[in-house]
């Protein structure tokens, strides 16, 4: 199957979804954030020096999904209807899994958007704790589910 987003030409461009009928979409993405359990501690306990960790990665997260057109070249502008951003914390391995999810009823898929908001809201919680821990690490952003349109749905097998 050729990629979508080249012409005849191999030049890239928008896809045209002028002709396909609104559905509803829904997509959920997943991003680990890895910090030292000591750091980790600070976050839950809200200790950390520039206020609530979550709360601003939530609202990156939502805030992102929204942008995802001005920041990947091809995505469509949709008009999102819902994004939620669950945040898990495992106190043992300093963990924080970061899971959005956005819906849309639309022409095209909310994918992007759902993996833009986990890797945003992923580079909130690096933001708001890099001054008390330098090594921290974002990983394993994947696409978990999708459904709506003809492709039909995807469910990830193996969690990340």
């Amino acid at each position: 199957m050729p990629f979508s987003h080249f012409d005849e030409e191999g030049r890239a461009v928008m896809v045209d979804v002028s002709g396909k009928l609104p559905t509803l979409r829904t997509a959920a993405a997943c991003a680990q954030v890895r910090m030292s359990p000591e750091t980790l501690a600070l976050v839950l306990e809200g200790r950390a020096a520039k206020g609530d960790v979550f709360a601003v990665a939530r609202l990156a997260g939502i805030a992102a999904a929204k942008k995802t057109p001005d920041l990947i070249p091809l995505a469509h502008p949709l008009a999102i209807h819902a994004v939620s951003i669950d945040l898990t914390a495992d106190r043992e391995s300093g963990t924080i899994r970061v899971e959005s999810t956005v819906r849309a009823h639309e022409r095209t898929g909310v994918e992007m958007e759902a993996m833009v908001a986990a890797s945003i809201a992923a580079l909130a919680i690096y933001d708001m704790c890099k001054g008390i821990d330098k090594g921290i690490t974002i990983g394993e952003i994947a696409l978990l589910y999708k459904e709506g349109g003809k492709s039909g749905v995807f469910r990830r097998k193996r969690r990340p």
